[in-house]
């Protein structure tokens, strides 16, 4: 079997011990997580002068990343030992707090002042358990998930949402640099994770809506370029168009001109926007998009094509208009 994704479950620890651009003295650094994100950034920070070790129950996910520089390590507590932050980016809420509580887990093995970043998209609760204790043993803890996709991954531009202490998040900005374009300070612990949910919710129901229309637009007989071409210049322009049409062939980096494989899986999603949901439901916050939305996406995932693309949601529209309209 290939590399397993950090969507499907795989951790990795990753070790930087050179800094390339910093007098900062952190420089042994552990990052859980080796998948379609995990896998990019372990390697553009390799690319950016940093020595990686890394951590990973996968042997195929280690092979990779040896390709890369990353030299492996046997387990959790051999990764994080004598690290100076470490850096996850995990699938869920469990596997995140396994990884950070646990009794073989980050902060039972991390050196007191270690800073621990937190890169997975989980509910803003998880970040506000794991703080405590990481303040109790002397470390530091922020979330920091992340918005741009594998290419942003790929290419160094991913967006940081981070929440936790001020002075934890500015030390913290060197390493987010090597891996992104952007980082944000959004507030206390957990509230990057709220940042992040809200992004994806409105990046599915946007994605949604485009599907929709587009498919809408063919139907009734457009040139499916010139449809696009229309709402890239109009005031229905957004990331779903310009970026990420879910029409095949129209935007050859876009996941639908790749058979919908390497983007952001329609199972992701559909976790995002049940975290999502969870956390408007605590507020009482009404999302009547965001539930039709995520409904529609879990139907796609309950038809088999939970690992590809979330764009794939256009073809399920596309096969029920030709249903409806042979």
């Amino acid at each position: 079997m290939a590399a397993r994704s950090i969507l499907n479950s795989q951790y990795l620890f990753v070790t930087f011990t050179k800094r390339a651009y910093s007098s900062k003295a952190d420089k042994n650094v552990a990052f859980l997580g080796l998948g379609n994100m995990g896998g990019y950034m372990a390697a553009n920070l390799a690319k950016k002068g940093f020595t990686v070790r890394g951590y990973d129950p996968s042997k195929e996910a280690l092979a990779a990343a040896a390709k890369n520089g990353i030299t492996g390590a046997s387990s959790i507590a051999a990764a994080v030992e004598g690290a100076d932050v470490v850096v996850s980016i995990l699938p869920s809420n469990k596997v995140v707090l396994d990884a950070y509580l646990g009794k073989d887990g980050v902060i039972a093995h991390a050196p007191k002042g270690t800073l621990l970043i937190d890169s997975s998209t989980v509910d803003p609760n998880v970040p506000k358990q794991i703080h405590p204790v990481a303040t109790e043993k002397s470390v530091g803890f922020i979330d920091a998930p992340v918005s741009g996709g594998v290419m942003g991954a790929q290419n160094a531009t991913l967006a940081f949402m981070a929440g936790g202490r001020k002075e934890d998040f500015d030390r913290s900005v060197p390493l987010l640099k090597a891996m992104g374009a952007k980082q944000f300070f959004c507030g206390e612990i957990g509230a990057g994770q709220v940042a992040k949910l809200c992004n994806n919710m409105l990046m599915g129901i946007t994605g949604m809506a485009t599907a929709e229309c587009m498919n809408m637009g063919i139907k009734m007989g457009l040139d499916p370029q010139v449809l696009l071409d229309v709402l890239n210049n109009s005031s229905a322009r957004s990331w779903s168009t310009e970026v990420y049409c879910p029409v095949p062939g129209l935007i050859p980096t876009a996941p639908s001109s790749r058979n919908y494989d390497g983007g952001f899986k329609n199972e992701l999603m559909v976790k995002d926007l049940e975290l999502a949901s969870g956390m408007a439901l605590g507020i009482r916050s009404p999302i009547p998009l965001g539930a039709v939305a995520t409904q529609l996406y879990r139907i796609v995932q309950s038809r088999g094509y939970g690992q590809k693309d979330f764009s794939f949601i256009f073809q399920l529209l596309k096969d029920e208009a030709d249903k409806n309209n042979p």
